[in-house]
């Protein structure tokens, strides 16, 4: 089952040096979802080959620009093609109005459900359930109102040990009783094959997404972890101050919630326009938690 985070922007408010406003796709399955929609979304969706029309869930974490403005022009692009399929989204009190607004001063009659879902969470809060797995929202600390979202795999997954199935030879009939971790028996109930003997058992998986936050320890509990910490890093250290003024994080505070949390890997993300050279940044997360990495557009990042 494929999970893995595809990224279409990874600046904080304006484009520059070739890089674009905040935007990623996550897949899971046959799932596909966006997070965030900075202006250059519809672009990057088409420039990385990403099959929007997939996207039934989009969740926007926040209303400054460089998070939503996307967004209008992606669902004139779905009317404009006749999309049918119901869209979903997920967002801050106001995200409706002012999507409708424009909605109503364009004479747009939408050709396809247009289903919004206001977030305002306190702690962490389920939103969404889809087969194996889960999306939540949780708190995070900004100048405005903003949400963090998680997806997690409600359960682990069942890997064949190959080298006993070449061996053995339990047919395909006992493989698929066995993918489900059950014991495979013949018809009096003698066991055949040992679900224990076959199979490992693999943890579930889990994304987090901390979109524009302070330094904040009080969102450890909700990321504690995960395979991928994508969490922004706005300024270097030597603009902490700055980095506190406006509510962002350095690449350094990144790294020390990662830590702080246990995840597996961090992704920075939201540079301020002032860096073009970004390996600063990352020399700096690398120097509290070594398994740091850039958040590079047009690249995807699996979850094994």
């Amino acid at each position: 089952m494929d999970f893995s985070i595809t990224i279409l922007g990874s600046n904080s408010a304006a484009p520059a040096h070739g890089r674009n406003q905040t935007s990623q796709v996550v897949t899971w399955g046959g799932h596909s979802f966006l997070l965030d929609c900075g202006e250059s979304t519809q672009h990057q969706l088409r420039r990385f080959k990403v099959k929007y029309f997939k996207i039934n869930q989009i969740f926007i974490s926040h209303l400054h620009g460089d998070h939503y403005l996307g967004l209008m022009g992606l669902i004139g692009t779905y009317h404009l093609n006749n999309r049918k399929q119901a869209l979903h989204v997920y967002g801050p009190k106001g995200l409706d109005e002012i999507i409708t607004v424009q909605l109503k001063y364009s004479g747009t009659l939408l050709k396809f459900p247009l289903i919004f879902h206001t977030v305002s969470v306190v702690e962490k809060t389920q939103l969404l359930e889809l087969d194996d797995l889960e999306v939540y929202a949780f708190p995070l600390q900004h100048r405005i109102p903003c949400t963090g979202f998680s997806f997690e795999e409600k359960n682990g997954r069942v890997k064949l040990r190959k080298e006993l199935v070449r061996q053995q030879k339990p047919g395909l009939e006992a493989i698929r009783t066995l993918l489900k971790a059950k014991d495979v028996r013949d018809m009096t109930g003698r066991v055949l094959y040992r679900a224990a003997d076959f199979c490992q058992l693999t943890p579930p998986r889990k994304y987090a997404f901390c979109s524009d936050t302070v330094y904040d320890p009080g969102i450890v509990p909700y990321i504690r972890g995960v395979d991928i910490l994508y969490h922004e890093s706005t300024f270097m250290e030597a603009e902490k101050d700055r980095a506190k003024q406006t509510r962002h994080s350095t690449s350094r505070e990144a790294a020390e919630i990662a830590r702080a949390a246990s995840v597996k890997r961090l992704l920075l993300g939201h540079y301020s326009v002032r860096y073009n050279d970004l390996q600063p940044l990352l020399a700096e997360a690398q120097a509290v938690f070594p398994n740091s990495l850039l958040s590079e557009e047009g690249t995807t990042y699996p979850i094994p």
